[in-house]
Formats: structure tokens, sequence, C-alpha cells
């Protein structure tokens, strides 16, 4: 695989409205250079002007919700390591990529809040909290939208972004998969800071979440803790986050396909507002690439004994 910047990517879906703007890109070449992918869903900033004219206030909400500038750090660790890379070009405040198509807000479609050919599942705890499929408003901000979208709309959202989105995801690892016998998936995401900690121990700034063993093999998971304490971050694992429907849908040990969600703190690489790029960007872009370097060995050595497995029986 060539670097980002060196090669052009595959591009996949379109933003409604948008006017051609791709859903995600994908650094990718068959055969993979290594058996571990990373991906970058909720970093898209491309915001359709229909979409920002329903919003209260775009600038603000949209800075809260982004993994803002998470992209390059994963950027960084595919130029330095040659792994596959998956960007989500479109922005969380349209669809969330780490939420199912059945956790949706009904209240904020316009209507009977029903969409079309959908599974209706009743309301999950972030659903409720407003960041659901759509998200619906932030805690301290209030309401996203001025008023509920159009069923239409949200229908649209759901099979042009997170379909397509999902589907490339799960290509992806599959094809590694059956090259390497096991594949891994590093879903990048960025947290606000954490409250400190009442036992005084170091408040957490990364956080790696494998849904509590469900989407990961635990020698993987324990070695991606080892080594990020090892470079001086104070982690923890799955609290406060282990993983939503990235994890889920594509996390599957038993068929060799591993996921790991990893929360970097936005204080290790963005300036105090929280908005732009620090001198921390490039050290954590090369923290992630060791760990990349580092995983990479263990996941070859898993599919090289489970193809031995497969063969065996």
């Amino acid at each position: 695989m060539r670097a980002p910047g060196e090669s052009r990517p595959v591009c996949g879906g379109e933003i409604p409205g948008s006017g051609g703007e791709p859903v995600f890109f994908l650094y990718d070449h068959d055969p993979s250079a290594l058996p571990v992918l990373l991906a970058v869903p909720h970093a898209g900033r491309a915001y359709p002007p229909a979409v920002l004219d329903l919003m209260r206030n775009p600038g603000a909400s949209g800075l809260r919700l982004e993994d803002r500038h998470a992209d390059q750090i994963a950027q960084l660790a595919a130029q330095e390591t040659g792994a596959p890379l998956l960007l989500a070009h479109a922005p969380r405040a349209m669809i969330d990529l780490n939420r199912g198509p059945a956790d949706l807000d009904r209240e904020m479609i316009r209507g009977d809040g029903r969409v079309s050919g959908r599974r209706e599942l009743p309301p999950g705890w972030r659903t409720r909290s407003g960041l659901g499929l759509v998200p619906r408003r932030l805690p301290g901000f209030g309401d996203l939208w001025k008023g509920p979208l159009e069923q239409d709309d949200v229908t649209a959202r759901i099979e042009r972004i997170h379909d397509p989105y999902h589907r490339a995801l799960g290509r992806t690892l599959a094809a590694m998969r059956d090259r390497w016998g096991t594949a891994l998936l590093l879903d990048i995401h960025s947290m606000p800071p954490l409250p400190a900690t009442l036992s005084g121990a170091p408040t957490p700034v990364c956080v790696l979440g494998d849904r509590f063993g469900a989407s990961c093999d635990g020698q993987l998971a324990m070695m991606a803790y080892d080594f990020l304490a090892g470079e001086g971050l104070a982690v923890a694992h799955n609290r406060p986050y282990a993983g939503g429907y990235v994890l889920e849908r594509h996390g599957s040990p038993v068929q060799g396909i591993h996921a790991i969600q990893i929360e970097f703190c936005r204080t290790l690489y963005l300036d105090s507002r929280l908005a732009e790029p620090s001198d921390g960007l490039p050290i954590l872009g090369g923290i992630l690439s060791r760990l990349v370097a580092r995983l990479a060995t263990e996941v070859a050595a898993l599919g090289r004994g489970r193809q031995w497995g497969l063969a065996a029986e």
C-alpha cells in the first residue's frame, strides 16, 4: 500500500446534498500490507449547505461532535506503517457511523417518526441522551437542529452514508482476514477530557474498548493496553467507552476478525480550544504507528495459527 497522498484512494458513497462529495476514502492495496486496518468514523467535515441551514449552531455543535483531526493521527500511522486506512468524510452530525440503523430517535423525524424498511427497537440510553443514529442534542448545548427532520432526508442519510461505509468496512476486513488468516480493526476516536478520578490515580487519556472481550482476543487487547501504558499514557479499559456499533457489527473473533476502539483525549493533540492541531499530534501519530507495528506482528502470528487450525479440520 502507498500512503495517503501518494496514491488516489478509493472513494465510496455520496453525501446527500453535497454535489458529489464521497462518504469515505479507503487507502488500501490488494494484497494488504498489514493485517491491521485503521478506521476513523467521526472526523468527517463535509457539511452540505442544506444540513448547515438546518443546524442551530453548526460551528459549535460540529466542534463538539467531531473527533476533530483524529483522521490526521491515523494518516500519520498509515504513512509510517503501510496499514490500510478508512476515513469517513461525512460528518457525524448527519449520521453517526458508530450507531446501528435501528438506534434512531423517532421524535426528531417529522410525521410518525418511522423510516420505511427499517427494523425498530426500543431506544437505548445513547438515543435517549440525544446521541443516537442522528444526533439530536448535546449535554450543555441543547438541540442541534432547528426542528424535526424530513423522513426522506433521514432515509437518504442511512442508505447513502451509513450503508456504504459499513459495506466497505466489512469487505475490507474480510479480504484482510482471507489473506492473513486474522484481521484487526483499530477504530480511532477522540474524547473530551475525563473527570479526575476519586482515587487520585492518573486520569485516563486513552480508553481501549473491546465490548468487554466480545470483539477482540484478550491477548491483543492487553498487548495494546500494555504498549500504550509503556508509552507513558494513562490507559483505561472499557470504561467509560467499551465500543459501539462498529465493534458490535464487525468484531467477531470466532470468525478471525478482531476489533478494538481507541479513544484518545483531545488534550493530547489539540490546542487549548480543542479545535486545531497542537505539537502533540505528530507525537501521538508516532505512538499509534508503533502500536500498529507491534500489533501487526501478533495478529499475523494468530493468523498463521488459525490457518493451520482450519487446514487440520
